[in-house]
């Protein structure tokens, strides 16, 4: 074949290409901007993973799946959680680290079967014995898909309510609030969904800074499957504020830490907001008895931070702690008391001088002596565009929304029940730096859960967490999950014809 004929049959494919791609993305295909501004489409494919409840043989858990009605979706599609096999393997030496029951486990049918968008759909398991959860969504079911995993543990460690977002897969993660004090019982789940193995480390960060544990180096995490590691097998210090660090060295995992106490209940402790100079901790409720920040800053410099408390009144500073240190490489705490004073509140950390990318959390406590309940409250990303919450009640739900730096105008939309009623919509402003716990609206004719939305409409950044309460026999439980964005929408660059490239 001759030079010539070769130079025709690859522009011949080069023109077939440029013409391909700007009929699939040309601007009459997405209705967006005009030439050169990028289209925020729906994303078309969502993948979730939710860690083993449980290890109590008594827990009770309800996952809740939904997915937000997005213009612009297509009209098929499907969502699915299935079981993660759970291998015996787990760390550097070949055994199991943590967890309890069969080597592998099944399950025989869906937990649940997603409803259309805009309407919650629900399962229900019990026990020890049950699986983490892959799950996948595509199509009408992937914009925004949220998936909440409620687990309610009535006696022993960890009793009284457990939540947690089912999250997305990625290649690291910080936990600041973790421990292995001496009466708590601290999980890492590690779950792989992709179809090779997962190699990570585990890296723990104490008061005195980095602890040597060479088991915690090098854990395969199977394809498919999903690893409880106890974090008192890695070091023998007892260690009541701890920082876990969790990185992917090859493939990626999703991951949470399962706080379990003996005497003052439990939560999951989700993954903070990235390394930032400033961040916000949303939603601590009004009728908190104790709460107490773990910072950690993974750089080389100390991070100087102002404390501030966003009242429904306007910025608060606690008394006693206006400012924090925190050392490089090394985990801080602070105990904030009763920090809100019957108040809602939402703790804002911004640097005093120079800024120092920090984590941080907060452990929260409500209720007093032997009546005690725990959860956690990650430092988050804004709601942004849209946030959703599944798994709300009538009675027992609580939204707060903050503005730390301007007045915001958010959008908050409760959907039809899992069982029935009809959405209804409402609006907020909420004041600069204030946080307002809001009256959240219910469905019409509500039967069952329904899922929250929010959406911001003008304004500044908007920081918002979720709260359900449940009181067990005098025991306050509750848990606490932040809304971050939920990613439902991509932004996809614009492309026009450009024959030119086929002269060069």
């Amino acid at each position: 074949m001759n030079r010539t004929t070769l130079s025709l049959i690859a522009g011949t494919t080069a023109l077939a290409a440029v013409t391909a791609f700007a009929a699939l993305d040309g601007p009459s295909a997405s209705g967006a901007a005009g030439p050169g501004a990028a289209a925020r489409l729906p994303v078309e494919r969502t993948g979730l993973l939710c860690p083993a409840p449980s290890i109590s043989d008594i827990a009770e858990t309800t996952y809740t799946s939904f997915t937000p009605v997005t213009q612009g979706s297509p009209s098929g599609g499907t969502a699915r959680l299935q079981a993660a096999t759970e291998e015996s393997a787990g760390g550097a030496d070949g055994t199991r680290k943590g967890g309890k029951g069969k080597d592998t486990k099944k399950a025989e049918q869906p937990v649940l079967t997603p409803k259309a968008p805009g309407t919650p759909a629900t399962g229900d398991t019990s026990g020890s014995d049950t699986p983490a959860l892959i799950g996948t969504a595509d199509g009408r079911f992937a914009p925004g898909w949220t998936v909440q995993q409620t687990t309610e543990v009535a006696a022993g460690t960890g009793r009284g309510l457990q939540g947690v977002n089912c999250g997305a897969a990625d290649t690291e993660f910080w936990f600041p609030g973790a421990s292995t004090a001496t009466g708590r019982t601290d999980y890492v789940h590690l779950t792989n969904p992709d179809d090779s193995a997962a190699v990570v480390d585990i890296e723990l960060y104490g008061k005195d800074g980095a602890i040597k544990s060479p088991l915690g180096e090098n854990l395969t995490v199977k394809p498919h499957t999903s690893e409880p590691i106890l974090l008192s097998t890695l070091t023998d210090a007892d260690l009541s504020d701890l920082t876990v660090h969790v990185g992917v060295r090859s493939g990626r995992v999703g991951a949470a830490v399962q706080a379990l106490d003996d005497r003052s209940g439990g939560d999951w402790l989700a993954a903070a907001a990235d390394p930032a100079g400033s961040l916000v901790l949303p939603g601590i409720p009004k009728d908190a008895t104790d709460v107490r920040l773990i910072a950690f800053t993974p750089g080389g410099d100390d991070a100087d931070l102002k404390v501030r408390l966003a009242s429904p009144d306007g910025p608060i500073t606690p008394a006693g702690n206006e400012t924090v240190h925190v050392k490089s490489g090394m985990t801080t705490a602070a105990d904030l008391g009763d920090v809100t004073r019957g108040e809602a509140g939402s703790l804002v950390l911004t640097p005093t001088d120079q800024a120092v990318p920090v984590v941080a959390a907060l452990r929260v406590v409500r209720g007093k002596g032997d009546k005690q309940e725990t959860a956690y409250i990650p430092a988050t990303a804004p709601v942004g565009t849209r946030a959703t919450s599944a798994d709300n009640s009538a009675k027992g739900s609580t939204l707060a929304l903050t503005a730390p730096t301007a007045t915001a105008t958010v959008k908050v939309t409760a959907s039809a029940g899992s069982e029935g009623g009809t959405a209804v919509t409402k609006t907020y402003t909420i004041k600069s730096g204030t946080t307002q716990d809001i009256d959240a609206p219910a469905p019409a004719g509500l039967k069952g859960t329904y899922a929250l939305t929010v959406e911001s409409v003008s304004g500044g950044p908007v920081y918002a967490s979720r709260t359900l309460a449940s009181t067990q026999e005098g025991v306050p439980g509750f848990t606490i999950q932040t809304l971050p964005n939920d990613r439902g929408t991509v932004s996809v660059p614009r492309t026009d014809e450009d024959l030119s490239v086929l002269q060069k």
